[in-house]
């Protein structure tokens, strides 16, 4: 039997690698991630729904496969899956082709609240695992959760304001939201994508590599890159110690060697109404003129700062993790949702935490396409400026 210690601190690209080399098995790594679920999640409220029977079948299904010779590049990883997705969305499908393994359902808010920043079992809100009185942030609360707390290594989740990228920075792992249309969009307008809630960047790596055909080069092989810092975007109301938070996280990256700071502006308007007009509509053509001009002009001047940079660095949130009961007047996505209006892909690392313990995500933005450079860039860092 797979010791929990052992199983616990396997990311998904070692686990993955642990059962192709016949170290372990896949019905290894289930039994090992049931019963942590089993003894843990009450701790948390990750998951909504258990599918033992369905993970055993499978997991023997993957081991059958590999004895042929066939190769699965997540072969018999866990996997919690956002519950409105289920299996048969194509993020799930193709991650159990490449291997993986759904173990269960993951919690998502209930419908009709005013507010997306949390998860809903019917045994009370999903919890923050590294503090209980905070919201996970959400919507993909419970895959944040399960991550954090290593129920699974890897759980699907999907963004349309930043619910990949806010779980991620709240809970202290690694959420991405690809490059818009590089994955099927998960609503009629485009903007909620598909992503992955991770421990690490090179998690997602092999995430992006099982369900698309791009290959992100190794991160010995990355140059360094220009950086530009907006803490606001132009608009948004970030708390001082979130911000300085990032920014620490920014300069270890920059005394590595992985960037250099450009000084290029970045001043959006607010998105807001666009995006709530967007998604009231069917396309961009259908806004009204003063706010198609607001997604246009928010569109060139990204456009302009990517001629002088390679990426954008802001805090993930404005404000650090709030209470179950809400954000109050907060705007948690601030610094998230213009991207699933512009497609942009971004990722949202651990920065480290605040004076008082909040944890903080640094987020990084790149061109459309260049989510290899940009998980490249996130991968290079965790072994060149690991986060202490």
């Amino acid at each position: 039997m797979l010791a929990q210690t052992t199983y616990t601190e396997m990311t998904a690209c070692q686990a993955a690698a642990a059962v192709q080399a016949g170290a372990l098995s896949a019905r290894d790594l289930v039994e090992a991630a049931l019963t942590r679920v089993e003894q843990h999640d009450q701790d948390v409220r990750a998951f909504t729904g258990l599918w033992p029977e369905q993970a055993r079948r499978r997991a023997a299904a993957v081991d059958a496969a590999l004895s042929d010779g066939i190769r699965l590049p997540l072969a018999g990883v866990p996997i919690g899956v956002k519950a409105p997705e289920g299996i048969t969305s194509l993020q799930s499908r193709r991650l159990i082709e490449a291997g993986c393994i759904p173990v269960g359902a993951t919690s998502v808010p209930r419908r009709g609240t005013g507010y997306q920043t949390y998860g809903h079992t019917d045994r009370g809100p999903t919890l923050n695992p590294l503090n209980p009185r905070w919201s996970p942030g959400g919507s993909s609360a419970g895959s944040a959760a399960a991550v954090a707390a290593r129920l699974v290594p890897l759980a699907t989740g999907s963004d349309g304001a930043g619910s990949v990228r806010i779980p991620a920075a709240w809970c202290g792992i690694t959420g991405y939201k690809p490059t818009n249309g590089l994955l099927p969009a998960r609503d009629r307008v485009g903007l909620n994508t598909p992503g992955p809630l991770v421990r690490t960047a090179a998690d997602a790596i092999i995430y992006l590599q099982a369900l698309t055909t791009e290959h992100p080069s190794a991160p010995t092989a990355l140059s360094p890159l220009t950086v530009t810092w907006s803490p606001t975007l132009g608009f948004a109301d970030t708390a001082p110690a979130v911000r300085e938070t990032a920014r620490a996280a920014l300069e270890r990256y920059i005394t590595a060697g992985l960037l250099h700071c450009v000084d290029v502006p970045v001043q959006l308007r607010d998105p807001a109404p666009a995006w709530t007009a967007l998604r009231q509509t069917a396309a961009l053509t259908a806004l009204e003129p003063a706010t198609a001009e607001l997604v246009a002009g928010n569109e060139r001047t990204l456009a302009e700062v990517f001629q002088h940079a390679d990426v954008i660095a802001t805090p993930t949130t404005p404000h650090p993790p709030h209470g179950h009961n809400g954000p109050g007047d907060r705007m948690n996505v601030s610094l998230t949702w213009g991207f699933n209006i512009t497609g942009h892909p971004a990722v949202s690392v651990p920065a480290g935490t605040t004076a008082h313990g909040e944890p903080v995500g640094l987020h990084l933005v790149a061109r459309h396409g260049a989510d290899h450079l940009l998980l490249s860039l996130a991968a290079a860092a965790e072994e060149r400026a690991p986060l202490l």
